[in-house]
């Protein structure tokens, strides 16, 4: 730093009416022991742009001879309706300059100088973007019977929380986690929420499936049950078939055979071209919900998007637990990038797809640019208050089985289409031979119990001709379809 001040040089992260509010708080210290040296947009900005006459810096002028010359020490984070993934990839780039970084208390609560805090992941995670009610949504829950298998996952349980802004007239929740599902009830319980019904029964099993939708006639049904872990799926391909493709495919035809008005499936990133297991299970289900279009009334709607931060199993929480027994943090590979969201901002968009959509589409969600999870993992070390890497080091593990380096949003053979919604995009493809690709399904589901996993998966390419393993005992399938 250049020369001795008795007070720290400080940015202010967002020239929003929050960053002005901060402003003011500074500015009106009587100890004077901090001075603003400017303000620092969340994106590109205008050139020469000031407020309250103090310049407005876009992130790529904030270097570290930037820092040097102005003598910055602080940047206080004072943003809001803002998308994590963006604000995640913005404080991982001001991280690298070893500054501290500080937030605000939530808006309504920030009124002193001594509220501002050390800056810990929790904060990024809680910062949400604000939702208007769209009045579409009124109109497709309200007043409706409303069903969510994996109703106890992340998703499931944020979809459930969502929906009763919305007035309908019963909600029904699946799953098998019994334990979990027994939390959600009392959870739901406590708020004095009252009109739901969860229930234990298994989406594998078609006749329990097809007396829950006789019993309960849901009109709109949100599938979110799924194994998603993709070494344990790579382990255990009957059990991915069984749940994300006969499951699938109970879910689905049931809502046609009773009527439903909208059946939204939730499926991910790693459907596209995949490389393991639990993704092409994923795109099998896409394939035969596609399979199911124009034999009924029901609207068939499958959102697609990449992974959600601090769900059940993801590596916040895993990076958390490691930090805290001393790590080390592990990494599969420095190269990894995945794109990320928080759980409500994808419940938000599924609930969105799920009111225009008109039937047979495969909604995109815009996430942003992807981030390497080795930042992430700097990240959260810093935050934490540990150094990296005298206090907690990161160990690089290896690709887990089926894992690869960046994820996809559209295939090869698709192109994504705009909607009315700045983040959700409509991903088209050209038709598919939905009578043979049905049957290959069918088949699949019928024999899969009989079949070794070897035959288990050639079976599964065969009908994902796009599904080429990667780092996985299955790449001989691949290697042996090529000598073909």
């Amino acid at each position: 730093m250049k020369g001795h001040t008795s007070h720290k040089n400080i940015l202010i992260f967002g020239s929003g009416p929050l960053g002005l509010m901060t402003y003011d708080v500074f500015k009106n210290d009587p100890s004077k022991s901090f001075e603003v040296i400017g303000f620092l947009d969340i994106d590109a900005i205008e050139e020469h742009k000031t407020v309250e006459g103090l310049k407005v810096y876009d992130l790529s002028e904030v270097t570290s001879d930037f820092v040097e010359e102005k003598s910055i020490e602080q940047i206080v984070i004072a943003v809001q309706n803002v998308e994590t993934a963006v604000l995640l990839d913005r404080c991982i780039q001001l991280s690298n300059l070893n500054l501290d970084l500080k937030i605000i208390p939530p808006i309504g609560e920030f009124v002193a100088l001594e509220q501002i805090k050390d800056l810990k992941v929790d904060d990024l995670l809680s910062i949400k973007p604000s939702f208007d009610i769209n009045p579409t949504l009124i109109d497709t829950y309200e007043n409706q019977v409303l069903m969510i298998t994996g109703a106890a996952g992340s998703i499931g349980s944020e979809l459930t929380k969502m929906l009763f802004q919305y007035g309908h007239k019963a909600l029904i929740l699946i799953d098998t986690a019994e334990s979990p599902l027994y939390n959600l009830q009392q959870e739901l319980i406590q708020k004095g929420i009252s009109n739901f019904k969860v229930v234990v029964a298994d989406i594998r099993d078609y006749n329990r499936m097809d007396h829950v939708f006789n019993l309960h006639k849901p009109k709109v049904v949100f599938h979110a049950a799924a194994y998603k872990h993709v070494p344990l799926m790579e382990e255990h391909p009957y059990e991915a078939v069984q749940v994300n493709v006969v499951g699938t495919k109970n879910i689905a035809s049931l809502s046609v055979k009773h009527g439903v008005d909208k059946f939204i499936f939730i499926s991910s990133d790693k459907a596209v071209n995949p490389t393991n297991v639990m993704g092409a299970t994923k795109r099998i289900a896409e394939l035969y919900i596609n399979c199911l279009k124009g034999k009924g009334q029901t609207k068939l709607i499958t959102t697609r998007f990449g992974n959600v931060l601090n769900s059940s199993g993801s590596v916040v929480p895993l990076f958390k637990k490691q930090m805290d027994a001393g790590g080390p943090i592990t990494v599969t590979h420095r190269a990894i990038e995945r794109y990320f969201m928080t759980i409500s901002e994808a419940c938000h968009l599924i609930l969105e797809a799920g009111s225009m959509g008109n039937g047979g589409e495969i909604f995109v969600f815009d996430m942003g640019k992807p981030i390497k999870i080795y930042d992430l993992a700097k990240l959260m070390i810093k935050l934490s208050g540990h150094r990296f890497p005298e206090d907690i080091d990161i160990k690089i593990s290896g690709l887990r089985p089926g894992e690869k380096f960046n994820e996809e949003l559209l295939t090869k053979d698709e192109h994504a289409k705009s909607t009315y919604h700045q983040k959700i995009r409509i991903a088209q493809s050209k038709p598919l031979p939905t009578e043979a690709i049905e049957l290959k399904i069918l088949e699949l589901c019928e024999k899969a119990s009989k079949l070794q996993n070897l035959e288990l998966v050639a079976s599964i390419k065969a009908i994902v001709p796009e599904y080429v393993s990667n780092n996985s005992i299955f790449e001989i399938l691949d290697s042996t379809k090529k000598k073909l």
